[in-house]
């Protein structure tokens, strides 16, 4: 039996997919250019953006798992 934390992972991975494979299909030049864009962006700027988008994603998860 898998756990709930697991099943949970799996349907936010699932997610994800979906949500990227619609932008790729979508705007494939938009992607090309974000993707560029990103090359050219500083390490400490991605480390930021990607630690702040951690944290509202783990905030996000709390505030629709609490109790209620």
């Amino acid at each position: 039996m898998r756990s709930i934390a697991f099943a949970d992972f799996l349907i936010g991975l699932g997610v994800l997919f979906v949500l990227e494979g619609l932008m790729f299909a979508a705007s494939p030049s938009w992607m090309r250019k974000a993707m560029k864009s990103a090359m050219a962006t500083p390490d400490n700027v991605l480390r930021a953006v990607g630690i702040g988008s951690a944290v509202a994603g783990l905030i996000l998860i709390w505030f629709m798992r609490r109790p209620i």
